[in-house]
């Protein structure tokens, strides 16, 4: 696949680093990924810290709750105080650990971050050995601390090395990498604990050598540059966390999605601290089908987290949020209706509990909202890398990390205030799931970006079988305008579905008045344009819009024949693109054009091929072609300003029409 051309891109915007994308990058799909020095030493050096917390995690907890009596630890609190104390250093130190992450060099961090997971972890292993328990707390939190340090260089180190095609299955398989890594670690250590008399002590040797595997994997993670290694610190945690959150508000695409993501921690909270309760009083199951919960609830996650490349054809791709979210919702309400008819029963073993069928429900919903959550969070965390300025992309990361500690602190309060005054778990999951509802439906109305991508996701999969060619013409960043042929009303829709980017069309103000595309094209802040001899003024307005949409270095979406073709040929292009032009040139902007062009879409329902009256009409004869069309968009090399004429940009894109 030919790389895009280059181009001159307004200053205002600090870039990354190219990052190190080799020639198989884009191909052989996400797991290739781990082949490739880039990105393989880091997912094993996250891999191997996040198992090793969670190692010691679990296993404290079972050591305090069922083999010593700690008098001013009581057993019943023991889960929510090391809980509490590994989740403070998020809290207070997220703030500064973002700062770092932007001023450091990240290769360097994350060495020196897995050293002090040795000596953290030397230090627990004698407190395994004597069974010192305020040494023990006093490693969680340190423990909590390292991990504070590590978020915001883990989630701002994907994008220096993953190109945009790659950052969607990158993310999904770090966030697959996660959940299995806490699944395994926590069975691991409730394993390990378990063994009589020295239990303890395998616990200590086990995490000293998961910590040693963490820095040996750091060796060979390569060097990340710091973006921003002139940055002041800020050492002050509250004055830094608000100038992070008004940071991430300058892109409220990147701010909604920040709240977004806290939401999916305080969604997935309520369920993971209501999994052992849920399996002893609901399902009426014991210890074991506590943790068949957690198996069900972590592959789920893993692989909602996996699907997102294949969905989304290997770009950022947002329009899975709202899939995400009604998955999300569906699934929990499901799950409430699930468990009003299960079959009274006490103490039941796997073998017995599995053997049930009305439990297969359960666990298939319990799948499901996982998997559909996994879908929700991984493209907002690619959203974020991608969208956030490279100088201080760090910072709004670890401000995302307080706020999900923040919300996760909430479901917390909210749950145990909600079971206080008399809501059964199972109307804890129905509450959870419609309160899903509403707060993603608020985020969508904010940003409909989310929800034109959804609407573009579908169109392209299950109303077409639309397939691109040459999408890497489409600039990740930067100022372009897209010149395509107009065939039908949904002309623009596709070409969403086709960008990794949003993109601002001028569009014939009679479009507008078409139903629900008209509204959705609102949505999208299109620019309507009406003939100059009919209304001068709109005609001018709609120019001058243009111009700002490339002033601010975004994609501008234009189809230069002036109006649907009415007989499925190409006409001529308008002097309009002319004008747009040469008004960019003259506030020097450099901005290249990229010629597409759509191909088997004339003869669809959305297209002028019916004739009303003589005149040709669309929308009539809904399903004449069936479903499934094939549809193609094919995009050319962009054409340098300069160079761009009405005529040669025509037969460019007569050039990619077949």
């Amino acid at each position: 696949m030919n790389a895009p051309a280059t181009w001159i891109e307004p200053p205002r915007r600090p870039l990354d680093p190219p990052p190190a994308v080799h020639a198989q990058s884009h191909g052989g799909g996400q797991f290739a990924l781990l082949r490739q020095r880039r990105f393989a030493p880091f997912f094993w050096t996250q891999f191997l810290g996040a198992a090793n917390d969670n190692l010691f995690k679990f296993a404290f907890t079972v050591l305090v709750t069922y083999q010593l009596q700690v008098q001013w630890l009581p057993a019943e609190l023991a889960g929510l105080v090391i809980g509490a104390l590994f989740i403070l250093p998020f809290l207070l130190f997220s703030a500064t650990s973002g700062q770092l992450a932007d001023k450091l060099e990240r290769r360097q961090m994350m060495i020196w971050l897995k050293r002090a997971e040795m000596g953290i972890m030397a230090i627990a292993a004698w407190g395994f050995f004597v069974q010192n328990i305020p040494v023990l707390l006093a490693c969680i939190f340190l423990m909590g601390l390292q991990s504070t340090v590590f978020g915001p260089v883990k989630f701002a180190y994907l994008p220096q090395h993953l190109s945009e095609r790659e950052l969607t299955g990158g993310n999904g398989v770090v966030e697959m990498g996660t959940f299995v890594a806490i699944l395994l670690g926590n069975l691991a250590g409730g394993l390990i604990i378990a063994v009589p008399e020295i239990g303890a002590h395998h616990v200590g040797f086990t995490c000293v050598g998961l910590a040693i595997l963490g820095r040996v994997a750091s060796h060979h993670i390569p060097a990340s540059p710091a973006m921003d290694p002139g940055l002041s610190i800020n050492w002050n945690p509250f004055t830094e966390t608000w100038r992070n959150l008004q940071l991430a508000r300058q892109t409220p695409v990147v701010f909604r999605s920040v709240l977004g993501i806290s939401w999916m921690w305080f969604f997935g909270a309520v369920f993971l601290s209501l999994f052992p309760a849920f399996a002893k009083d609901v399902l009426h199951g014991d210890e074991q089908v506590a943790s068949l919960l957690l198996v069900v609830f972590s592959i789920g996650i893993g692989t909602g987290s996996l699907l997102c490349e294949v969905l989304s054809r290997r770009h950022v791709e947002i329009g899975l949020v709202p899939l995400g979210a009604i998955g999300m919702t569906v699934f929990s309400v499901d799950l409430y209706f699930a468990t009003r008819g299960l079959p009274p029963a006490s103490g039941l073993g796997l073998g017995a509990f599995m053997a049930d069928a009305a439990h297969w429900r359960v666990l298939a919903d319990l799948a499901l909202l996982s998997l559909f959550a996994g879908l929700y969070s991984v493209p907002m965390y690619a959203l974020i890398q991608m969208r956030s300025q490279p100088t201080h992309r760090a910072r709004i990361i670890a401000a995302n990390n307080i706020l999900n500690a923040l919300f996760m602190i909430a479901s917390a309060v909210i749950a145990g205030a909600l079971l206080q005054a008399g809501f059964t778990i199972p109307q804890m999951f129905l509450f959870v799931g419609l309160a899903n509802a509403v707060v993603a439906f608020y985020i969508f109305m904010l940003v409909p970006e989310y929800l034109l991508r959804f609407v573009a996701w579908v169109a392209s999969r299950f109303v077409y079988r639309f397939q691109v060619s040459g999408d890497a013409h489409i600039p990740t960043r930067g100022a372009a305008i897209l010149a395509c042929n107009h065939v039908s009303y949904v002309d623009a829709v596709l070409l969403m579905a086709a960008s990794p980017r949003p993109i601002r069309f001028l569009m014939d103000h009679r479009i507008f008045q078409v139903p629900v595309l008209g509204w959705l094209f609102k949505l999208a802040k299109a620019i309507p344009i009406a003939p100059q001899k009919e209304d001068p003024a709109a005609y001018e307005a709609a120019f001058s819009a243009a111009a700002a949409v490339l002033r601010e270095g975004d994609l501008l979406g234009i189809f230069p024949e002036g109006g649907i073709t009415r007989d499925g040929t190409l006409q001529p292009f308008k002097g309009g693109i002319a004008k747009i032009l040469v008004r960019a040139n003259a506030e020097g902007l450099h901005v290249p054009v990229i010629p597409m062009a759509l191909n088997h879409l004339w003869g669809s329902y959305f297209s002028r091929i019916e004739r009303a009256q003589g005149e040709p009409t669309a929308m009539v004869k809904p399903f004449r072609r069936g479903l499934f069309n094939r549809v193609g968009l094919n995009v050319g090399a962009p054409v340098m300003a300069e160079d761009a004429t009405p005529d040669g940009l025509r037969e460019r894109v007569a050039g990619l029409m077949r």
